[in-house]
């Protein structure tokens, strides 16, 4: 195990998604200062994961051809530019700064999609037996990427103005660059001609027509769809259970403050999750198993986390005191229905990456996570836009549907599969799986 170029793909993949989370908290800023609509706003949300959906598959398989290491450096350069760009645009007015800003996301979002090839490196320098704790340090920096990213976009904004965010993010690509440059060694050395030369959509039927593989990418299409939902919604829901009014300046402030230390803490608890345990989870109950019970907490949070309220408003004020308050019952209950949660979608990546790679032949390592990524990314266009829809019918609909869907698809897993089945972890099993 290369532990410092270990290092480099957990600081790409970590890097990842500050870049996603980073511009969130302008958000409402882009609106006011660039006189934003709707569907722009939505455009600015939508452009870099739609991007991811369109190049994860494509730089996946150009890793197949020429190298790991070619690519990751030739995308880590282009998010250097990307996030540096988004600054400059910040420094505009009107829609020429909302329109380049929305264009430097969409570059972010395409240099962004290189996760691909960085699980595909761990795949290449980890025996099969240890990919999927290997896979976790994966699943550890996207953790810790969705907790920093809007923490880093808030606070850098705050303390350079509106281009800090990109300021900062380009700095931390400009670091992860250099380090790659020094340290970060070619995992796989293909010739062109070993690599199936498929088209586009060639590549997505292929990987979708094998049985295990297939199903593993729509459980991870699923799976994501239901997080993201989760995102979107949470501030709302929280405000409408605890009894926040999002019409007053006050108690939209709190909702803010509330939201954002729940992500944070659901993305502690699942980074200590993918970072710790998951090797020996493995070990002892194997990746289908660990797969199917991820699924079923899961679902069964989801449908939980509407049920739980309180009134916020007995207390006068927001801090750990409301642990302890005359409500503080709901309370603990919420941080026990998030924790079911973030242990759940932390224990459903690893495995599901860690199995993927292993019925996947050497030569298709990257080609193939990149269809499963590029499968999560149209999960996160989809998602928020589900989720809107039906939280504005009521607000706990989106919450019990999507309980009901991972419930259903742990379920369908284990039926399809066997529950008791173990995955093939072999190497003979791993290059013969097609």
């Amino acid at each position: 195990m290369r532990k410092p170029s270990v290092l480099v793909i957990f600081l790409t993949v970590f890097i990842d998604l500050v870049g996603f989370g980073i511009v969130l908290p302008q958000l409402p800023l882009y609106a006011k200062n660039y006189n934003a609509n709707g569907f722009e706003l939505g455009l600015l949300m939508a452009s870099f994961s739609a991007m991811q959906f369109v190049f994860a598959p494509w730089w996946g398989h150009l890793s197949d051809r020429i190298g790991r290491r070619p690519v990751l450096l030739i995308s880590i350069a282009g998010s250097v530019a990307a996030y540096a760009w988004f600054a400059l645009a910040t420094r505009l007015t009107g829609a020429t700064a909302l329109w380049m800003i929305i264009a430097s996301r969409t570059f972010a979002g395409f240099c962004g999609a290189n996760i691909t090839v960085a699980q595909a490196y761990i795949a290449d320098i980890t025996p099969p037996d240890q990919r999927s704790k290997r896979m976790g340090l994966i699943g550890m920096a996207f953790g810790l990427g969705f907790i920093f990213g809007p923490w880093i976009g808030g606070r850098s904004a705050d303390w350079l103005g509106e281009g800090g965010p990109g300021w900062v993010a380009s700095a931390l690509c400009l670091v992860n660059l250099v380090l790659a440059c020094f340290i970060l060694k070619e995992s796989w050395t293909p010739t062109a001609e070993h690599v199936p030369n498929r088209a586009r959509l060639a590549q997505w039927k292929h990987t979708l027509q094998q049985p295990v593989v297939g199903a593993l990418v729509m459980i991870f299409f699923l799976a994501t769809f239901c997080f993201a939902t989760f995102e979107l919604t949470l501030g709302l829901l929280i405000s409408r259970n605890f009894g926040l009014d999002l019409q007053s300046q006050a108690d939209l402030h709190i909702a803010r403050r509330i939201a954002g230390t729940l992500f944070m803490y659901c993305g502690i608890v699942g980074a200590l999750v993918q970072g710790g345990p998951i090797g020996k989870l493995v070990k002892k109950f194997g990746e289908r198993k660990l797969i199917i019970g991820s699924l079923i907490i899961t679902g069964a949070s989801l449908a939980l986390m509407p049920l739980v309220q309180g009134d916020i408003h007995l207390h006068g004020e927001l801090s750990w005191k409301l642990l302890f308050s005359r409500d503080g019952g709901a309370w603990w209950a919420l941080l026990g229905v998030l924790a079911l949660l973030a242990i759940g979608t932390g224990l459903t990546r690893p495995p599901l990456f860690g199995l993927l790679s292993n019925l996947t032949p050497a030569n298709e390592q990257g080609a193939t996570i990149g269809i499963a990524q590029g499968a999560g990314s149209l999960a996160r266009i989809v998602g928020p836009m589900f989720a809107g829809a039906f939280f504005q019918a009521h607000p706990g609909l989106p919450y019990f549907v999507c309980g009901a869907i991972a419930i259903a698809t742990g379920l369908a897993f284990a039926k399809r599969t066997g529950f008791s089945a173990q995955p093939a972890i072999t190497p003979e099993a791993a290059n013969s799986a097609k």
